[in-house]
Formats: C-alpha cells, structure tokens, sequence
C-alpha cells in the first residue's frame, strides 16, 4: 500500500525570527526560535502551551557547543500523507499524515550546525537533529541539551519510574506531582490539571543511547542519555541522525492509547517478504521454575527435559496454541547462573534434553519449539555464539527465540579487544547496537525475537518486523516471587506508560492462585477475569499462556477464552480509561468480523456503561462474556468467573460491573 501526497512551501527570510508548523487538525503548534542565539522550541495545544520555550543542541568534545550563539536560517514546511500496512500488529492500517517542517540553524559564519526535523501529527509530534559532517574523523557526544519545559510541573500529575538505578525497567510505576520527579525513564506519562495527557518518548533509537529525562529545576526536564562506561554518551562519525524525541498529546487518556505515533516516526521494512514471522499463542516449560515446582538447572526436578517437553507439545496440540517455549535446556544453568554468564553454552544441551527429537515430535503435531537464549548479561560471551546458535535453530525449525539479559542496571558485561572487561547500561549505545544485531542477524535466519530485559521500545518493529515482542516492564514472574507483587494498579497503569512504546511480553493468564496459598504474599493481585482481559489490554502478537498445564484442565471457562482469543489485529479502539484506574480495549481479528474487547480496574471496583459503537451498522452480534462474579475476591475467591452470552448491535449499551482487581472478557461474533 504506497500513497505519498507532499505539499511543499519554503520559509525563508534573511532575518526570520521563528518559524511555526501545525498538525494537520490544526490543533497542535510547535515553534522553533533562537532567541539570544540559542536553539529552541515550543509547543502549543488547542492555542495553549503545553512545551515553554525549552532548549535544542548537542555537545560534541571536540566542537563548539551546538546550540548557542545560533540564528535560524532556511525553513521548509511540506504536507505528507503517506499510508502504510502493517504485516502484524494492533492496527492493520495505518493513516500516516503530518505537517513535516526543517529548519537550519547557523553559527556566527553563517555554517549551518545542525538541522531540525519536525514532524506534526494530530496525536503528537516528533523531533530529530541532522548534524553535517562539521569536522572529519570520530566525534564523542557528551551532552544533548533537548529539553521539555512544563509550565506547571506542579499541577501536573506524572507517572514514572527512576532511570539508571540497579534495575533496569522492572520497577512499580509511581504517580507524583512532576515537579517531583528526579532521573526518570520514557515513556513518562503527563495528565495536566485541564485534563490534557502528554507522553514523552523518543522513536527510531539506532546507534545512540537511550534518553532519560532528568529534572534540572523545577518542571525543566532534559534529555539525560545513558553513558557508555569511559563516559561519553555517544561514538559517533559525522553527518548524523538522532533518534527523534517524541511527545504524544490527547485530551483524554484514552487518546494516547490510540496513537500510532511511534510506529510513524519509524522507517519502513527492511528485511522485505516477512511472512515467516508468525503472530501465536504458546506455553512453555517457565512458571513451574517461578513457582519453584521445577528449575532451571539439572537435577531430578529439572524443567526442560525431553519427556516433560513433550507433555507441553500434547497439551498444545490439543489446545490449539502455536507454540511451546522451553528454557533451561542449555549448558550454564547450574549454579548461580544470574552472576555467572561466561559459561553458558546457546547449542549444548544438558544430557536430559534432546533438541532434535523435541523439535521432531513437535512438528509431526503441528507446534513449533520457541527457542530462548539466557546471557545473564554477559554480551561478549553471547556474541561470540550467536552465529551458531542461530544456525542451530534454524536447521531444527526453530524460528522464534526469547532472549534475555537478566544483570543488574549498568551491570551488562562486554571485553574490549584488549581483553579489559567492562559493565555497561541496558540502554546504552553499546547495548543499543548490540541488540539490533541481534535482530538483523535472526532475521538472516528466518527467525523472531522476544527480548527479555530489553532497551525500551522505539518502534523498530516497523523497520525490523522480526523484533516480535519484548518485555522491559514488570511482568507476572514478579507475582511469583516480587517484594512485592504487582499490586492491583499495575496493568491499568501499564497500558498509558509502557504500553504506548510497543508490545510488550507480559506472560498473562494464570489461572491458578493457590500455589504459595490464597493468603500467601506472592501470587497475582487479580481474579481470573482480570488475567483473561490481559490478553487484550495488554498488546502483543505473541501471547502466553503462562500456567501450567493441569491448572487450565482444572479451569476450563477459562481456557475456552484463552484458546479463542487472537493476537493480530485488523483495528483497535480504546474504549475508556485513566491512568492507573481502569482500562477497556477492543480490537478486531485481523481478516475476520470478531471483535475482542477487555477491561480491568485498579483496587476500586467498578461500574461501566459501554456504548458497542465500534461494531458494523446493520449486523447483530452474540456477546460471550467472561466475568467476576458478584461474590469474586481476588484475596479470598479470585477464580470464580461466569460465562454468559446475549445479542447485541451497534446501538446497545452494555453494563459491566468489575469487583476490585476484578475484570472482564468478551467476544463478539457476528451472527
């Protein structure tokens, strides 16, 4: 699908002071000045800033600071329109339309410095910086002075979590004030005091490091990139491209959560025909490590053995779900293999486990093995096999793999040249060009990858349609063993923050509470309807079914939904929803007539009347929905779910009530 429609108009005056570019609505301004010779811009929603004046440049070592002693020089404002369909995801159409505006900026010679790029969409807008080839040889970046100024920090609420601390993204969302932020990771998600939402993000992050945003003064946040170990932010040869830095705006929380603007900001596909990549459901030999039924080692209560691997394959094939992941298989679990990341071997086996035979068994019943690579955040040792392991894989039919990178924050593990060893940030530049060679190297192979402790999500998916998934959020393996779990808030707060970078892995579905006890400290603060409305609240093209097998027998409401439920979609359409509190989604299997819809609250119970308006006019539907029960508790009766089904259209309105925790799933058939 190629549509490009371009309106180009020039801006340019020896003196021009500013220059404005509008989203196509017309809603949303954002201007670019240099104001006593110093680079900046602002943005203005519905004729009121939102953005003050806040600061533009970059600081190279061995260049003077770019973005002082400036003056705007040609300006261009272009008009685009180009549409694109995805080959996977959350919406299969995507409208691509925005007002493009570039801008020079020139020293005191009249060199230009730098160029920005300002693209403007009716959801948001997106930054970069062009840097020309000022000086040859190699440059060091050791700031990036972008800023984002709130002009009421302390009427806005914020919900973050810190930057750069011993972990990495798995930590508990807080909701302050954002004057009261300090070191802070993106997406962080704004609600102003007249209801407006912001989303700060960066998209298309390749070769740079990560940006957090740090509060200098009080609601000036800047651009904070994570270091490499020697200190300098960024390696680079001039010319060069930032990654752009984003701000998605709505007047409700519901409208980030429609907003396609990160995807947009991204280049088109690479790698060409992707239709091995494959959108699925799986299980797989994981939770009964958590719950500490099995482990990852050997020994005689070892997970990925043979026989074991084969009672999963059944239980899919049985089931109907695509796949089965299988960790602990390889060479290096013994012991403390969370410190201990140089020995891990990704094609060795341990005597228990035979590769061959598995993937066999699984293909005669139609399930693929997931393969997964554990590093423990050793780099240098995983690089030095991933040619290997990939070919493996390959040549077994495996053709998706999680891969993680469990070490501590600033704790990733590389070997210069010299043999010297040094610990760098999950999200630095290293780490960042570490793991987009895995994913075109993958991609050479026929195979997609789930990144497990990831770098956050930019969207590269749309370049590089084999990056699936990842994680980089807390996940359900924290309700098996977190201090403490993920509290009732966690998804309805996930979906406005993490969410609004890409998929995200999350491992939803267990059905089963009792496993440490009902009262027990650690198991999912939700009821049942709540782990099922996951799999449509939370997006992801793969999907887990995280329980174990015999506790889906014992619940099978539950896996009927489960079973029914797609992970590709042909449109999405948030429904309701508040940061933290509650949320509703609905979307449509890709080439049916189905719609999915979703919704869970936070610890508040909760009533909604929601309007069907998103279905066809002139089409009844049967409405199956999966549901708390009036006496479902997640702290004391968190499995009882009724299953209920009625007609419905376009004009009714359907009243839920959701318990505390509580949920519900339906699905919505035309008749």
């Amino acid at each position: 699908m190629q549509k490009v429609l371009l309106v180009l108009c020039l801006l340019w005056a020896p003196a021009l002071l500013a220059a404005t570019v509008s989203s196509p609505d017309g809603r949303i301004e954002l201007e670019v000045s240099a104001p006593q010779g110093a680079a900046s811009y602002q943005v203005r929603f519905n004729g009121k800033t939102i953005i003050a004046p806040s600061r533009l440049g970059l600081t190279f070592a061995e260049l003077e600071t770019l973005g002082e002693g400036l003056t705007l020089g040609e300006v261009k404002v272009q008009h685009k329109h180009e549409p694109w369909e995805q080959p996977w995801g959350e919406q299969r159409y995507v409208d691509n339309r925005f007002q493009q505006l570039t801008a020079s900026f020139l020293n005191g010679d009249g060199q230009e410095v730098f160029t920005l790029e300002v693209r403007v969409f009716n959801d948001g807008l997106g930054f970069r910086y062009h840097v020309p080839e000022l000086i040859d040889g190699p440059v060091s970046l050791i700031d990036e002075l972008t800023q984002f100024v709130l002009p009421d920090a302390h009427r806005t609420d914020a919900w973050w979590i810190p930057a750069r601390e011993w972990n990495r993204y798995e930590y508990l969302y807080q909701q302050t004030k954002a004057d009261a932020m300090g070191l802070v990771h993106t997406p962080v998600t704004l609600r102003k005091a007249n209801g407006v939402h912001l989303s700060i993000h960066e998209a298309a992050l390749v070769d740079y490091a990560a940006m957090s945003l740090k509060q200098e003064r009080t609601g000036v946040l800047k651009a904070d990139l994570a270091p490499w170990s020697e200190g300098v932010l960024v390696k680079a040869f001039l010319p060069l491209s930032t990654p752009w830095r984003t701000i998605q705006i709505s007047d409700s929380a519901k409208g980030l959560l429609n907003s396609l603007l990160s995807l947009n900001l991204n280049e088109p596909n690479k790698l060409g025909d992707v239709t091995w990549v494959e959108p699925g459901k799986y299980v797989g030999i994981w939770w009964g490590m958590h719950i500490n039924k099995n482990t990852w080692g050997s020994g005689p209560a070892h997970g990925a053995t043979t026989s074991e691997a084969k009672r999963y394959i059944d239980f899919a094939e049985a089931y109907g779900f695509d796949g089965v992941l299988i960790e602990g298989w390889n060479i290096g679990w013994d012991g403390d293999w969370f410190s201990n990341g140089e020995v891990f071997s990704f094609t060795e086996t341990y005597p228990d486990f035979d590769i061959k035979e598995v993937t066999d068994y699984a293909r005669e019943h139609g399930v693929r093995l997931i393969g997964h690579h554990e590093t423990s955040g050793n780099v240098t040792n995983y690089e030095a096999q991933m040619e290997d392991a990939f070919a493996l894989y390959e040549s077994v039919g495996v053709a998706q793999v999680k891969t993680g990178y469990v070490a501590d924050g600033g704790d990733i593990v590389r070997h210069t040249p010299e043999g010297l060893k040094r610990h760098e940030w999950h999200d630095g530049q290293y780490m960042v060009n570490h793991y987009l060679r895995n994913v075109r190297l993958a991609a050479q192979h026929k195979i997609s990858i789930n990144t497990h402790e990831p770098v956050k999500d930019t969207g590269l998916r749309r370049t590089y349609p084999n990056w699936i998934s990842r994680e980089g959020a807390r996940g359900q393996e924290f309700n098996a063993w977190g201090s403490p779990p993920n509290p009732p808030n966690h998804i309805p707060t996930l979906a406005f923050t993490r969410l609004l970078a890409g998929p995200m892995d999350f491992t939803p579905g267990i059905v089963d509470m009792t496993f440490n006890g009902l009262d027990g400290w650690n198991r999912p603060q939700t009821t049942v309807a709540k782990q099922l409305a996951s799999y449509v609240v939370i997006y992801s093209p793969i999907q887990m079914a995280a329980d174990l097998p015999e506790n889906y027998q014992q619940h099978p409401v539950a896996l009927e939904f489960i079973e029914s439920v797609v992970t590709d979609w042909e449109q999405s359409v948030a429904l309701a929803g508040e940061v933290g509190e509650f949320v509703v989604q609905a979307r449509q299997e890709r080439d049916g007539q189905r719609w999915f819809v979703g919704g869970m609250t936070n610890e508040n119970s909760r009533s909604l009347a929601l309007p069907l308006s998103f279905l066809l006019d002139d089409q009844t539907y049967t409405l199956t929905l999966y549901r708390d029960a009036a006496a479902t508790d997640w702290r004391t009766n968190p499995a009882e779910l009724i299953k209920e089904s009625f007609t419905v259209s376009r004009g009714s309105i359907v009243e839920i009530n959701m318990v505390a925790s509580g949920g519900f799933a339906a699905i919505l058939t035309p008749q």
